[in-house]
């Protein structure tokens, strides 16, 4: 997984951390998240808050 693939990372953040409310995540937890999740394969200094933010909002949706 890239930073790119949001859908994906948002799907492997939710079996990852079934507990956790994204509304509520901050963006350091987030970033440190998906860089410890398997498969995700890219740079971490690659991504910004609106990468994060886009993550953010497809956890939520998927999550609901």
């Amino acid at each position: 997984m890239k930073w790119t693939d949001s859908r994906d990372i948002a799907i492997a953040l939710i079996d990852a951390h079934p507990d956790v409310d994204p509304q509520y995540i901050r963006f350091t937890d987030l970033h440190r998240w998906v860089t410890e999740l398997p498969g995700f394969d890219d740079a971490p200094d690659k991504s910004g808050e609106k990468i994060l933010e886009a993550i953010q909002m497809l956890w939520i949706e998927e999550a609901d």
